[in-house]
């Protein structure tokens, strides 16, 4: 079976503790199906409370409790509007800690798309500017697409190395 393969001070796995796990602290950050499915709904485009608390198909007071959350961890900004006559609502953005979730909502996404309905989901996303469809991959910072067993888990070097990723995307617009 394909897994990731430990490297260094990791090998044996055994030998070393999952402590300080980034996956386990962006779980914590985001705790509950309903703080994805108001993400999910900022991503569409929702603003406003009630917007966001029937389109995710919660309840105004989890609406509430989970909203506060995000905001207080830095994925959704408040701020108000007014509408004519009306009294001021709070309403929500993104921020950009927020809108660099997009590529883990897109690949739950793409998971259940494949593995959750039997018909690939109710909707997909496209590019719009050549309307081709959408997908989340793994690629190294040399532009290649990486498999499963192909990846090395190894410790987190202070500094990271340069991304030459550019560099062939540039190089592929320009031929």
């Amino acid at each position: 079976m394909p897994a990731i393969r430990m490297t260094g001070p990791l090998e044996p796995r055994s030998g070393w503790e999952a402590s300080g796990c980034t996956i386990a602290k962006s779980l914590d950050l985001l705790s509950t199906k309903s703080a994805f499915l108001l993400l999910r709904e900022a991503f569409y485009g929702a603003t406003r409370f009630d917007d966001l608390s029937a389109r995710a198909g919660v309840s105004e007071p989890v609406a509430a409790a989970r909203l506060k959350e995000l905001v207080e961890r830095g994925l959704l900004e408040r701020h108000e509007y007014r509408e004519p006559g009306q009294r001021a609502r709070p309403g929500y953005g993104l921020t950009r800690k927020g809108a660099e979730l997009l590529p883990v909502l897109v690949a739950l996404m793409q998971w259940g798309d494949r593995w959750a309905t039997d018909d690939g989901g109710p909707v997909e996303l496209r590019h719009r500017d050549c309307g081709s469809r959408v997908h989340v991959e793994l690629r190294c910072d040399y532009d290649h697409e990486v498999d499963l067993d192909e990846l090395d888990l190894a410790p987190h070097h202070a500094r990271r190395p340069t991304s030459r990723r550019g560099g062939a995307a540039n190089a592929r617009r320009t031929r």
